[in-house]
């Protein structure tokens, strides 16, 4: 379908389609409708006049002009980045080799949680995750193209992989019982909120 169709009611950014008359018009939600010799009329919960279009002097039938009430996205933007990480002729995996990194790894430490084949298998698992998502935020810092593991902006992704990961891997190291890591202000936070 072009720009401007509607297969709802017949109608297009030139007019009617053909087969229906010049008379019948239908109303379209979010679609400013202007008549020959009437000026701008529109459409429903719309002040007439609000898109701020003109019928046509003499024009032969209706014109539909869109509402600048609602905009519709055309295209999305690839984020910065976000091109392949390997040549178009190599195969799948290399091209996307940042994100395959970060998600085996974290795959890994997934699976040594969830084994728990020694001890301290918890932590370490998790501070593997944690690694990983750090892992990510430099690649993605770093490495001019990541392939898919660009989401968002540079900045945004760095922020948000880098407080990820600093985070999780943070909980690992404080996780009970015998933490690796003793916050002392910790104690006191919890014990004046929960106590």
């Amino acid at each position: 379908m072009g720009a401007g169709t509607s297969p709802a009611d017949g109608t297009h950014a030139d007019g009617p389609a053909a087969g229906t008359s010049g008379t019948e018009e239908a109303v379209v939600p979010g679609i400013a409708r202007v008549s020959e010799g009437s000026g701008a009329e529109s459409g429903p919960g719309e002040p007439a006049g609000a898109d701020g279009a003109s019928g046509e002097a003499g024009g032969s039938g209706s014109t539909w002009a869109p509402s600048r009430r609602f905009s519709l996205t055309r295209d999305t933007a690839r984020p910065e980045g976000g091109g392949r990480a390997a040549p178009g002729d190599a195969p799948a995996p290399a091209r996307q080799w940042p994100l395959l990194t970060v998600l085996c790894t974290a795959g890994i430490g997934l699976l040594i949680v969830g084994t728990n084949a020694f001890d301290q298998a918890f932590r370490v698992g998790a501070m593997l995750m944690g690694i990983a998502l750090l892992a990510g935020a430099v690649l993605r810092w770093v490495v001019p193209s990541v392939g898919m593991l660009a989401v968002r902006s540079r900045f945004t992704d760095l922020v948000t992989y880098g407080l990820m990961g600093t985070l999780i891997v943070l909980l690992a190291l404080m996780a009970q019982p015998a933490p690796w890591l003793q916050v002392p202000i910790l104690q006191d936070v919890v014990h004046f909120t929960i106590r």
